[in-house]
């Protein structure tokens, strides 16, 4: 237990971070076991209110991976993934948006609330924010790459940061759930994780924080020492070409360099069963997890 002397000493600690972030956008994606977790749901949701409150203009990106795998299991239907991403068929599809706008996005803004953030929930379909086609997987074989056709599962064609931007404007938190919208008007899940970076982007973010559940990018993943805390574009591309960024983590890193090709400035992959994992990103000089850079 902190003394009050303690306490005072980190918040005077902090304030360089507060001063440096103060007015800034920060893109939290948020996922894994951090949504599983009711305590780490907690210290989310605190992170969130701290940032907003101390001059933060945050924006809360989900998924719900989890929570869909389990509704397909009871409705009898079996999960598979390539390169990280679900296939999805026109079911899963529907038990997808129904999951993640329906379930998730209101649970999320309802604990918001709760803290006195005045959160927004929207769906990607919401007054056309999100716009998407066909993704198609990509897989690796002897460092070439193929396509693979995995259904209704999207990628980000534009994004109307003018709605977001609106919000931000007035005060309120946007959480976003990742649907997009194709030309014809169908549903497209997409990872959340290119969605936060696609909206880091639009928005020139200055952070992007990916909450997952490892500590970070490992360059042996079975060797806990070989944690990379700084990755640059070129090395983060070679790593998945040849295979030591694998299955989930491709999303992630992808979307690290899609955010900062399209115009975020430093986005972050950080361990989400961490208690105030954000606060600890943020406001700490050290950092946690792993840094991808231009």
């Amino acid at each position: 237990m902190h003394t009050d002397k303690e306490k005072a000493e980190i918040l005077v600690d902090a304030l360089p971070y507060i001063q440096e972030f103060y007015g800034t956008t920060v893109v939290v994606k948020y996922g894994g076991n951090a949504m599983q977790s009711n305590a780490l749901k907690e210290n989310v949701m605190r992170d969130v209110a701290l940032m907003k409150f101390v001059g933060i203009r945050p924006i809360l990106v989900h998924g719900g991976g989890p929570e869909i795998t389990s509704f397909l299991e009871k409705v009898g239907k079996e999960s598979s993934f390539v390169s990280g991403l679900r296939v999805t068929d026109a079911e899963t599809v529907e038990i997808a948006e129904m999951v993640l706008d329906g379930k998730l996005n209101a649970e999320i803004v309802r604990l918001l609330n709760l803290r006195g953030v005045r959160a927004v929930g929207l769906s990607g379909r919401d007054a056309g924010l999100i716009k998407a086609q066909k993704k198609y997987a990509t897989v690796y074989e002897n460092n070439a790459a193929c396509e693979v056709d995995i259904g209704y599962v999207g990628e980000v064609t534009e994004i109307d940061a003018e709605i977001i931007t609106d919000l931000l404007d007035r005060g309120y938190v946007p959480v976003i759930a990742p649907i997009g919208m194709g030309a014809q008007g169908e549903s497209y899940n997409i990872n959340a994780d290119y969605v936060a970076a696609e909206i880091a982007g639009a928005l020139g973010a200055e952070k992007l924080l990916l909450l997952t559940d490892v500590e970070g990018v490992y360059r042996d993943y079975a060797d806990k020492s070989s944690l990379i805390s700084k990755l640059h574009l070129d090395e983060a591309r070679a790593y998945i070409r040849s295979g030591v960024i694998a299955d989930g983590m491709i999303p992630k890193v992808e979307a690290c360099i899609r955010a900062l090709e399209s115009g975020a400035h430093k986005t972050h992959i950080v361990d989400g069963r961490i208690a105030h994992a954000i606060i600890l990103e943020i406001f700490t000089s050290q950092g946690i997890g792993t840094m991808v850079l231009p």
